[in-house]
């Protein structure tokens, strides 16, 4: 039975990709800190589940503790890493930018010095659609130039991503990067707009739509994600050969075993259809506040996924009508309305 080390295993995409994970077979060392930056309530019943499974051991701690993941590698000998755990969110990074410091860029060093003396098989680490920041081409590509983040949010998960290449090249280690776009579903975070959109639909008040609801995004409901992630364990990136040249459209680095690679819904859906899946899945009409853009915000995301049908076979498929229509179910029967 082979391991995998899943860092914020009790957030939301943690939660479901060890779920998986379980199902497929695999040991699980899930490592959260159990952060408050949102209701901890409903981390401390996603971990409550996972821990009904034999094959799943929690560890609550942070992963920027210096050797933590270094004893957990040693002791736990993981075949797999998979390193979910950040402060997330754009507009928190404008309030309390240590905090993105300390989790994203301190905590993802912790973890590459421990699988530097320690090397898994393969190790995927999360980043961000937020990552492409100012670029206005869309789709966006792995293979796009990617240097004007516009949050510190952005800025630390691309600085992630240049700190796990130089690990590759430097200590041959594996790594796929892969570029989040909008994830939603179900036990979702309550800072996210589904949620909170639900929530004041729900109750009757109004929502806030910004940039007037000119805004576009590349919605990927959680399990699409979690196939997509659970696909990459297997395509293990490979340095090319010095006379190898890397396929055009492959994010492949010529230097090291590493690629980022985008799980998208390959549709960018505006606003307002949003908005309006779920009032069909309430059954109630959303009253709107119409407010201009938030710092650090973009207005449309829009992933290229060539790149990972071509290395798994698969592409995101679940409609924003029946991810929302999922989400407000379980909504209504965890908060019983």
């Amino acid at each position: 039975m082979k391991t995998v080390l899943v860092t914020g295993s009790a957030g939301f995409i943690g939660y479901f990709l060890c779920t998986r994970l379980l199902a497929d077979g695999f040991r699980v060392i899930g490592l959260d800190a159990m952060t408050d930056y949102y209701d901890v309530r409903l981390k401390e019943r996603r971990q409550q589940m996972l821990l009904q499974h034999e094959h799943f051991k929690a560890v609550n701690d942070r992963v920027e503790t210096p050797e933590l993941l270094m004893t957990l590698f040693k002791t736990e000998t993981p075949d797999f890493v998979i390193h979910l755990a950040a402060q997330a969110g754009v507009r928190y990074s404008i309030e309390a930018p240590r905090s993105y410091l300390e989790s994203n860029i301190c905590g993802t060093f912790e973890l590459l010095e421990a699988a530097r003396a320690h090397p898994p098989e393969h190790m995927l680490l999360a980043s961000t659609s937020s990552a492409y920041g100012a670029n206005t081409q869309m789709p966006y590509t792995e293979t796009d130039k990617a240097d004007h983040q516009l949050s510190f949010y952005a800025a630390t998960k691309k600085a992630t991503e240049s700190m796990a290449h130089s690990y590759a090249h430097l200590y041959h280690l594996p790594v796929t990067m892969f570029r989040f776009f909008t994830v939603y579903g179900p036990w979702g975070r309550p800072d996210m707009a589904l949620f909170k959109f639900t929530k004041a639909i729900l109750e009757e008040r109004p929502i806030d739509v910004y940039n007037y609801g000119d805004m576009k995004r590349d919605f990927t409901y959680v399990e699409d994600l979690v196939e997509g992630i659970r696909l990459l364990m297997d395509a293990v990136p490979v340095r090319p050969e010095e006379d190898e040249e890397v396929p055009n459209g492959d994010s492949l680095s010529p230097v090291a075993p590493w690629r980022v690679v985008n799980i998208g819904n390959s549709t960018s859906v505006q606003l307002t259809e949003f908005i309006a899946a779920i009032e069909d899945a309430t059954g109630k009409q959303a009253a709107r506040n119409l407010m201009p853009m938030q710092a650090g915000d973009v207005p449309a995301t829009w992933a290229n996924a060539d790149l990972l049908q071509r290395l798994t076979g698969y592409r995101p498929v679940t409609s924003v009508q029946e991810g929302v229509r999922r989400f407000v179910e379980w909504y209504r029967d965890y908060y019983q309305i």
